[in-house]
């Protein structure tokens, strides 16, 4: 689906190269826009199971951050067009073709609700909600590759936008999520567990113990790093090696640099008996 207003995409292209998003200039619009409806993008998430991060994402890029003609004038905030099955309001605009049908609804709230359900009802979507609700990347990806929009750089634009804008943090937010080495994360709180982290963020503490390569009843300290997603199988750059230091453990050092605990023994050819002592060097890559 094409965006009406595809001239506010350029405001998103301000960003420095490799910067985060406190390192760039930031759309007021997009803002208001991220302020006034994402609590209704975390409502339609704890429904449908839909991240509030892609949804957000979308209703900026198909709205023109709410200032399209189709978001002012018929409350689409998503470009959905009528399709065979659609027996609501409807409105005309030159899109792909000239006087393509599109929906019409009485408030932005509608919007949102038969947004969540045109990804529900729909066969060919089905495969994204296999994906955990953190995985904003494979949501992106597959809503282009399911054919959401004919954009070729659709999924781009949408992560870009969640991560310039940090719209992977839960909301409401109940603890400080944090980004480092591509992986989102927590710390341990004093006396935490993972069912407690779990009711927190809405998850599975299941997930959670898995993602984190740990047993049920794993005593966690606080400060502790815990991934909200699978973690990588080697270090990102320019962490290549690690100098073991008192009181370390294979899981410690796998956790402090956001990779799976297998790889690096297999990195550094150890077996699962291994201990490390200080001064040992092992890879991370």
């Amino acid at each position: 689906m094409r965006v009406f207003m595809r001239l506010v995409w350029v405001l998103a292209l301000l960003a420095v190269a490799g910067g985060g998003a406190a390192a760039q200039h930031k759309n007021a619009a997009y803002q208001r826009y991220i302020d006034r409806y994402g609590a209704l993008a975390a409502e339609q998430q704890k429904k449908y199971r839909i991240p509030a991060s892609v949804t957000l994402a979308q209703g900026i890029m198909e709205s023109g951050a709410g200032a399209s003609r189709l978001a002012v004038e018929s409350n689409n905030h998503f470009g959905i067009k009528c399709h065979d099955d659609w027996l609501g309001g409807r409105v005309y605009h030159d899109d792909d073709r000239r006087g393509e049908c599109f929906r019409k609804y009485k408030r932005a709230e509608d919007s949102y609700e038969d947004h969540s359900r045109f990804l529900t009802e729909r066969s060919h979507y089905s495969r994204l909600f296999k994906l955990n609700i953190t995985d904003y990347k494979g949501w992106a990806k597959g809503l282009q590759q399911c054919g959401y929009a004919t954009d070729r750089a659709y999924a781009n634009k949408l992560i870009k936008i969640i991560e310039d804008y940090e719209l992977y943090r839960p909301a409401p937010l109940k603890r400080a999520v944090y980004k480092g080495h591509g992986l989102i994360y927590i710390h341990a709180l004093t006396d935490d567990s993972f069912e407690r982290m779990a009711g927190d963020l809405d998850f599975s503490a299941k997930k959670l113990r898995k993602y984190n390569e740990v047993p049920k009843g794993f005593p966690l300290q606080k400060g502790d790093i815990v991934y909200l997603q699978k973690k990588k199988r080697k270090a990102d750059k320019p962490h290549y090696n690690h100098a073991v230091q008192i009181g370390e453990s294979m899981h410690g050092i796998a956790q402090k640099y956001g990779m799976q605990i297998k790889s690096l023994y297999k990195l550094n050819k150890k077996t699962p008996d291994y201990i490390p002592a200080e001064g040992d060097v092992l890879r991370l890559r």
